[in-house]
């Protein structure tokens, strides 16, 4: 699937720059461009990526301070800046744009809407989500704003693939060492994803033993199957684990059976999500040691514990001595964790209206009793 990518804010930067370099570190080339897009000048230093600072003439290059209306507000009002480095980016050859953002901070949870917004308008292209949601432990504001960008986000995006952040986080990690571990898990899952289905230059990768070219698979996923999973809109989410092959076919049915498993229960970007309205199994792995009976048996798997009867599967040929399995989800609105998400962000909400109610009252006592100074003086 060849994608032009988005990062918004700084968590979008950084995921980003981890896709960026996942895809040419495997040499898929999926991504044919990517920039990244933020208030805070700061944040945009050091990225290997061409930027775009915004809000210069209201926030001066410091962000937004966490303040989602006011980074809806720069993107809106730097829509055409972001618009114009993009265009010579998007091109015939783009089959969809991704933007992705952390939902907690400002600049991604308000601005990456608005963009979205504004892509759809103009190209003729799938443009996704890829929203990641702040975990328990990132207080109120985050909550917050992640869920109200959340619904905008659906609504403007043609989907948005969920990531949460407290899927993937271990116990004992510091807070920098949790995100760049995470951020490798997207660039993973998201990278491999985007790469199902495009030619590898190296045609070594799918010779035999018996010297047979096996390139392509026996049934490798295309592009246009990623998008019909994705078709119906609203939420998404992927799931990914692996295992050792054997050398031969045969002996690998039960490893891509538990492979999807793994990948469904324990592997995936929101957890307990395993109700969807379609899904796409791919199975990646040497040609030769995939076995066509265990993704038959895996995807019908996929079929019967997510309730759906759309679900699509094939091969990704890779030079690997491991069998891969990537699970996409589309449709996941109904799972349990999102609406959990919500619950939080809906708390979280009504916490930040009553303090912010409070400091009202605080601020207007204050003016009452420095006016009363001012008139006894």
């Amino acid at each position: 699937m060849k994608s032009v990518l988005v990062g918004v804010g700084q968590a979008g930067g950084k995921v980003a720059t981890a896709l960026a370099e996942y895809d040419d570190e495997m040499g898929f080339r999926a991504i044919r461009d990517a920039i990244a897009v933020n208030s805070a000048k700061a944040d945009l230093q050091g990225l290997p990526l061409d930027t775009v600072l915004i809000g210069q003439d209201v926030v001066k290059g410091h962000g937004v301070g966490g303040d989602n209306e006011l980074g809806a507000e720069v993107m809106q009002r730097d829509a055409d800046e972001v618009m114009t480095e993009l265009s010579g980016r998007i091109d015939s050859g783009t089959e969809a744009v991704f933007v992705v953002a952390g939902l907690g901070g400002g600049t991604g949870s308000g601005g990456a809407p608005v963009l979205a917004k504004e892509l759809k308008q103009v190209y003729d292209v799938p443009v996704y989500a890829v929203g990641i949601l702040p975990g328990r432990n990132e207080g109120s504001l985050y909550q917050a704003n992640a869920g109200r960008s959340l619904k905008t986000l659906a609504r403007e995006a043609d989907a948005t693939i969920l990531i949460d952040n407290d899927a993937w986080r271990e116990s004992g990690e510091g807070v920098a060492e949790g995100m760049a571990a995470i951020n490798e898990r997207i660039a993973q899952r998201i990278g491999l994803l985007l790469a199902a289905g495009e030619p590898i230059e190296d045609r070594s990768l799918g010779l035999g033993d018996d010297g047979v070219d096996r390139d392509v698979g026996e049934s490798v996923v295309d592009t246009s199957e990623v998008i019909n999973t994705l078709r119906s809109g609203g939420l998404a989410a992927v799931g990914y684990a692996e295992s050792p092959a054997s050398d031969e076919a045969d002996d690998n049915v039960n490893v891509v059976t538990s492979t999807t498993r793994q990948a469904l229960f324990t592997g995936t970007s929101l957890p307990e999500a395993s109700t969807a309205d379609a899904a796409l199994l791919v199975a990646a792995g040497r040609p030769e040691s995939l076995s066509r009976k265990g993704v038959e048996r895996a995807r019908s798997w996929v079929e019967e514990e997510t309730g759906s009867m759309a679900v699509r599967g094939g091969d990704f040929p890779l030079a690997t001595d491991r069998i891969a399995s990537l699970v996409l989800l589309g449709g996941v609105e109904r799972s349990p964790r999102v609406q959990e998400f919500m619950n939080r962000a809906a708390e979280a909400q009504a916490d930040t209206d009553e303090r912010s109610e409070g400091q009202q009252k605080r601020d207007a006592a204050d003016a009452f009793r420095n006016d009363e100074l001012e008139d006894l003086l």
